[in-house]
């Protein structure tokens, strides 16, 4: 039978000094008040009446207590406990058998506890030592106590043994930390054993304790650990314990396993904090890299003078910010104004950290920053004000160098598991790493991997974390962008993750509007290169009317003309734009209705055949439309209502719908599979009056935004 640890306050009682006495009444609980602490409450008298108050006068400690058995003499009392003291015997009555058991397996595991805490403070011969540490442990395993602390005990007094003696060999580490083994199996490791695991993964990362025991107790933080935060050596141990894994002869694969086994062999990893957990190890390992860099910015510019730093000189040294850019001139010429400056190298140092800090004889200002900007500057600005003005190399030393490229391998792990990539794309956006990680040539390069695989991702809730969370803050995207601080290549990984945003529902004014505000020269130079993806996004920035120059536009067009693909998607862009000119002429009919059963190919069709300049009512209800549609529907300048009601018209639709049907003002949305990703985009529609919503996902909160 297992029973609940007496704690302080559970017992009050009076007390007999008398042999073969004992006491019949137990107070109940309404009237007990908290024990001293590490003691038993229990009255001096010796006489069996209680005292006036009912209460105990003086307190017996447990280390006094010489004995405790159950009553077991003829006629005794039921329920009766007697403990041995110097000067007498109390008794003790409980209610009943299980109270009874409750309090005498409570009152021998505080007075053991106490003995070994005073025979482990003092130390002798350690071979003692490890026999009583053997003992403890057997005796926590086997208590019918059933209470965290009755494994937690023998850990803190092992764990203050080791804090209070640091000359052990390592022989003596090695059977201590088997002999409390047992223990860890269900028990995280007090802080100050952390440290001494720590201390033994760095010296003998090679020791079969490491395997045998270390992996079991890691195991179980990753599962079940909830906040490194308040637990940081628990991080810290589980950081070190990978560490010592990557120096075994395997290396890296022996790692690799050790991620597959806390993965599991199915497609679904059956723990959902494993990956949380593994990522904040990764992320504090790889801070710690750079944190004494990070730690001496105390005369490095501020983010506000990073960003007014190629307009105006400043007193604090170096007075230029860090300009962090794998540049390609060809690429930002139509982003950036030069303007010219000699400066001399700066170099600053740490004891692991070399920055060499090149200024170049150019300074760049973007054409859209203002001067008299007084607003926090985001990530990207801090680390690419300009694309040619100056370069920083990072020099890692050889042990942080070893730390970075194992956690940014287990970052690369992680991101090869399906189940695992959209959360570990949610965890890195925003982007959490320091800006002297981003600065870091190789940290970018082998991170780069993490990112292709987020753009290859068919996902929607994965590719669309590369996007910034919010306006003004750049995200993966910008980053590794042509004239990004990350770009190493000539724009393949942009062009991959622009085919991928522009194929799910990304296809908008909003985000063409920011390639074109943005990006317009790396895509026209690699729509010039034959890159299909960028002749498509420069021929939808001519349909949408997204460029208002007109020698930009030109420009674009010459483009698309010096390459067979971009000269036969320009000559398709032409006809539709014959035949939207047809579309949209006056005339026609004002109103609408498709057959039941109808297609988008026949909407298509129909809407090929004619003018369709005044038509103000499109009845489309009970056919089976799906959002491509939506492509035809845009053109439609004059439509106010728009009936969709039973159709599979989705979430992709309404947001091209809210972003070019400007005039709609009725919409009948019943029965329709939109859900409340998709109805948040008609808040941004100022003309609608009439939303019919019935029969749809809508949730309540959505439904209060849009009214």
């Amino acid at each position: 039978m297992r029973y609940k640890l007496l704690q302080e306050g559970d017992i009050q009682v009076c007390v007999i000094r008398h042999p073969r006495t004992f006491l019949s009444k137990i107070l109940t609980s309404k009237f007990l008040r908290r024990w001293e602490p590490h003691h038993l409450t229990l009255a001096d008298n010796s006489v069996a009446s209680a005292t006036p108050t009912g209460y105990m006068e003086n307190s017996i400690s447990y280390s006094a207590i010489e004995d405790v058995q159950l009553l077991s003499w003829e006629n005794a009392p039921k329920y009766c406990l007697q403990l041995t003291i110097p000067g007498g015997t109390v008794l003790l009555q409980a209610a009943n058998s299980y109270l009874r058991d409750q309090w005498f397996h409570s009152l021998q595991w505080k007075k053991k506890i106490y003995k070994y805490k005073k025979v482990l403070s003092n130390p002798s011969r350690w071979e003692v030592v490890l026999k009583e540490i053997r003992t403890l442990v057997d005796m926590a395993l086997t208590s019918p106590l059933q209470d965290d602390s009755i494994h937690q005990a023998p850990l803190e007094i092992v764990s203050k043994l080791l804090s209070e003696n640091n000359n052990l060999t390592t022989q003596d580490h090695e059977s201590i930390i088997v002999a409390i083994a047992p223990l860890l199996e269900n028990n995280h490791p007090p802080p100050d054993l952390c440290e001494f695991f720590c201390k033994h993964c760095r010296e003998r990362p090679r020791s079969m304790v490491v395997i045998e025991v270390f992996t079991p107790v890691v195991q179980r933080i990753l599962k079940h650990n909830m906040d490194f935060g308040k637990c940081p050596r628990l991080r810290l141990f589980t950081q070190e314990y990978i560490l010592s894994l990557n120096e075994l002869n395997a290396g890296m694969e022996v790692v690799k396993k050790f991620i597959h086994s806390m993965h599991g062999p199915t497609g679904q990893c059956p723990h959902p904090r494993v990956l949380p957990n593994l990522v904040a190890v990764c992320l504090a390992a790889i801070y710690s890299c750079y944190e004494e860099f990070i730690n001496s910015r105390d005369n490095s510019p501020s983010l506000k003078e990073i960003r007014n730093g190629c307009q105006q000189q400043c007193e604090r040294k170096p007075n230029l910010p860090l300009r962090l850019l794998h540049t390609s001139p060809d690429l930002v010429s139509q982003e950036a104004t030069l303007t010219e400056s000699r400066l001399k190298p700066v170099i600053v140092t740490s004891n692991e950290i070399h920055v060499e800090v090149e200024r170049n004889n150019t300074a760049n200002q973007k054409m859209t920053a203002s001067v008299g900007n007084d607003s926090e500057p985001n990530l990207i600005d801090c680390l690419m004000v300009s694309p040619t003005c100056s370069t920083m190399s990072i020099e890692l030393s050889a042990q942080a160098d070893r730390i970075l490229g194992c956690y940014v391998e287990i970052l690369k792990m992680l991101s090869d598991y399906d189940d695992w990539r959209p959360a570990l794309a949610s965890l890195l956006q925003p982007i959490p790493f320091p800006k002297e990680a981003l600065a870091h040539e190789k940290f970018t390069k082998e991170l780069k991997y993490v990112i292709q695989r987020f753009a290859e991702d068919p996902r929607q809730e994965v590719h669309s974390c590369l996007l910034s969370v919010r306006a003004g803050k750049d995200g993966w995207f910008q980053l590794y962008s042509p004239g990004g601080v990350a770009c190493d290549d000539d724009g393949e990984l942009f062009a991959s993750m622009v085919h991928i945003l522009m194929g799910s529902c990304y296809k908008t004014k909003k985000f063409l509007l920011s390639l074109a505000e943005n990006k317009l020269g790396p895509c026209m130079l690699l729509a010039l290169r034959g890159n299909q993806t960028m002749v498509e996004i420069l021929c939808l920035m001519l349909e949408y009317n997204i460029i208002d120059n007109n020698d930009t536009q030109l420009q674009i067009i010459s483009t698309l003309e010096s390459t067979d693909v971009g000269k036969r998607m320009y000559e398709q862009l032409c006809e539709r734009q014959r035949e939207l000119k047809e579309l949209q002429r006056k005339g026609g009919p004002t109103r609408l209705t498709l057959p039941s059963k109808s297609t988008d190919a026949d909407l298509a069709r129909l809407l090929s055949s004619g003018s369709f300049g005044n038509l103000e009512n499109l009845s489309l209800a009970f056919t089976n439309v799906t959002s491509a549609c939506a492509e035809h529907l845009i053109k439609l300048p004059s439509l106010k209502q728009l009936n969709l009601w039973s159709t599979q018209f989705g979430d992709a639709g309404l947001r091209l719908l809210s972003e070019h049907l400007t005039m709609l003002q009725v919409l009948n949305l019943c029965e329709t599979p939109v859900t409340d990703a998709g109805l948040l985009a008609l808040s941004s529609m100022k003309s609608l009056c009439s939303l019919n919503m019935n029969s749809t996902k809508l949730s309540a909160d959505t439904y209060e935004d849009l009214k």
